[in-house]
């Protein structure tokens, strides 16, 4: 009897299958490619990416049929509501096709008609990630208030989401400004905003909690950008405003009454401060490191009259020398881009790890840039002085915060194409002469009903080497606490 049910769950089985491989009968040709959400058509994918589901933009869809195949060999068959893959043989099948292409053959069922669309092609790269996953904050795209929200982080190669801190660990508490030493998360420090706010320094497991502000500061650490060697931590200190537009295509404007930048030593609690980096009648704002650690990049906008002028606040990218064994700054800033010459703002720098490249984001004035529906991204070639405009993967609708891989062959960086009212998260690879391929939304297991009924933005994403192992628990406890390591000025 069990012999004789097994046969017949194996007969079961084996029809399931080959009914699924073999595809919808006599389905209607049609001359063009499927409309489907997200739009994978074209795109470029690391091996290690998780699979890219899908489902099609018109509701009216009741069914798909979806069949991959690799250049290289190997082949992968998904059939239901949307097209949903199974992760172990999508990976089996991407890895057999590095360096090739993967060809879809997408069936639809609509008023129960099959159709056939063109086929369409995913390129595989040669290039890998070099990365475990993703980190950034999530926080719905409020003004005043905010409700949950927190740093967290993400599997690249599946659909698994872990928070690393929320706000629920400590009432009213605010996290932002993460950063981990050239992606790794042995280095970790965020900054916290309310009325138990910190600058959290966790380094080997190890974890202090600095004085929110310094007097002598004048305001608190943020925008935080490690030095290649982890010795330093570069921040800016910013007194930072809010004010709110009445036209319907601008919504919240953020201004600087004042901005410094300075290096840290996490070793001995000092801020290395200069002249050239405090100056009284500019913001300096934003600083990152070279590749080799001797160049401070930071933006710097000169003092307005705010709220009056606050479209005269316009950034331009500068440099000034530093020396890791002694902790001095050089003695002259030069201007490497003038973006205030051409009417344009500057801000969120971030040079390449192959020092080849600096990407930043251009907009019309502020640094806020994404609040700013004009804001686009561009790329200055360090090695020939030029720059421009990166018309492949920018949108009509505020592209911004971007972040490298180590290996300098992928970007992250956040967007509003979508829907002009959340910012999502997109990844491009970069070639050999410098352009980049047309960029893909995160994937996710249900991405049409993922992205349609989240309420929260995606911003100041990073990659990240390895998961991020953070105590979340004992942290809240420590934040509540108000126990501050004091930080000093090196005299």
């Amino acid at each position: 009897m069990m012999m004789k049910y097994l046969k017949t769950c194996s007969f079961v089985f084996l029809l399931f299958v080959c009914s699924c491989a073999s595809g919808p009968e006599n389905p209607k040709r049609v001359d063009a490619w499927p409309e489907i959400y997200p739009d994978y058509i074209g795109v470029t994918i690391p091996a290690t990416i998780a699979p890219l589901n899908f489902a099609f933009a018109d509701d009216g869809v009741e069914r798909v049929d979806v069949a991959v195949k690799g250049s290289k060999g190997g082949e992968l068959h998904a059939r239901g509501e949307v097209a949903d893959f199974d992760i172990d043989d999508w990976h089996r099948l991407v890895e057999q096709n590095v360096g090739g292409r993967l060809s879809f053959t997408v069936c639809a069922l609509r008023d129960g008609q099959w159709r056939q669309y063109k086929d369409f092609e995913v390129s595989v790269s040669e290039h890998g990630l070099d990365a475990w996953g993703l980190t950034y904050r999530r926080i719905a795209p409020g003004y005043e208030v905010f409700s949950k929200m927190g740093l967290y982080q993400r599997d690249l190669s599946t659909f698994d989401e872990y928070p690393i801190i929320e706000n629920t660990q400590v009432p009213g508490m605010c996290v932002n400004c993460h950063s981990a030493h050239q992606t790794d998360p042995s280095r970790f420090v965020f900054h916290v905003r309310g009325d138990h706010g910190a600058t959290m320094f966790q380094i080997d497991g190890q974890r202090e909690w600095l004085k929110a502000s310094n007097e002598q500061l004048g305001g608190s650490m943020v925008y935080p950008y490690w030095h290649p060697s982890g010795k330093y931590c570069a921040f800016s200190t910013n007194q930072t405003r809010q004010g709110f537009h009445v036209v319907p295509n601008e919504r919240i404007e953020v201004f600087d009454l004042s901005s410094d930048v300075f290096v840290y030593d996490p070793a001995t609690h000092e801020i290395l401060k200069d002249s050239l980096l405090s100056t009284k009648d500019w913001s300096e704002n934003s600083p990152v490191f070279s590749p080799d650690g001797r160049t401070l990049y930071y933006m710097t906008c000169r003092q307005q009259e705010y709220p009056m002028h606050y479209k005269d606040e316009q950034y331009n990218l500068c440099r000034i020398a530093f020396d890791p064994e002694t902790g001095r700054y050089g003695q002259q800033v030069d201007t490497i881009f003038n973006a205030v010459a051409m009417g344009k703002s500057l801000t969120w720098p971030r040079p390449s790890y192959d020092g080849k490249y600096i990407l930043f984001t251009l907009m019309d004035y502020g640094y806020f840039s994404i609040w700013h529906e004009e804001s686009q991204q561009w790329m200055l070639d360090l090695r020939t002085g030029e720059a421009r405009e990166l018309a492949e993967i920018n949108s009509p609708r505020a592209d911004s915060y971007h972040n490298w891989t180590t290996n300098s062959r992928w970007i992250v960086f956040t967007s509003r194409r979508d829907d002009g009212l959340y910012s999502r998260l997109y990844l491009a690879c970069i070639d050999d002469r410098g352009h980049f391929s047309k960029p893909f939304l995160l994937p996710q297991r249900y991405p049409k009903e993922y992205y349609s009924e989240s309420v929260y933005s995606f911003n100041t994403p990073d990659f990240t080497k390895a998961k991020v192992d953070f105590d979340a628990y004992h942290a809240g406890h420590e934040i509540a606490s108000d126990e501050r390591v004091a930080t000093k000025v090196r005299r």
